[in-house]
């Protein structure tokens, strides 16, 4: 059996350091047909969510998935996230955090323990989506790419 991925370990450490900081932790993730993320918000096949505790509720940070509950314009929607799918996570504030590269969702095959390490990077992910404008827009984030 092959090790585990960093890539969990990372995201759950960065949301705790966004959230003992004060910070607003945002992942963006790379949409394909195995993420459940509410499609009119989705931009350029990605979407920024904001994964801050008071922002979701049931919010699991898993070795395989993320998934919560979170309201998108008044409507409550179950989001559900392959960490492969993830391609960064930072604080909206600041823009400190961290990139990774997107590998596509692969069930394990059965009775293989885990699901396949091959990484394919697909997207660029510098720049969260959103209007360019006030205060509240995100920071553009500082990232480390971790293979």
């Amino acid at each position: 059996m092959g090790e585990t991925s960093t890539k969990p370990y990372l995201i759950r450490a960065l949301h705790e350091w966004c959230t003992d900081n004060g910070y607003t932790p945002y992942i963006t993730v790379q949409v394909d047909e195995h993420t459940m993320v509410p499609v009119a918000h989705v931009r350029d096949g990605q979407i920024t969510l904001n994964v801050g505790t008071l922002a979701t509720n049931r919010l699991v940070l898993g070795n395989e998935f993320i998934e919560f509950q979170a309201r998108f314009s008044g409507v409550t929607e179950n989001v559900y996230v392959p960490v492969g799918a993830v391609s960064a996570i930072y604080a909206r504030e600041t823009g400190a955090g961290m990139g990774f590269e997107v590998q596509p969702y692969e069930p394990p095959a059965p009775g293989t323990p885990g699901a396949s390490e091959s990484a394919a990077p697909e997207t660029d992910a510098d720049t969260p989506p959103g209007d360019d404008g006030g205060d509240d827009e995100p920071k553009r984030p500082h990232l480390t790419i971790v293979k």
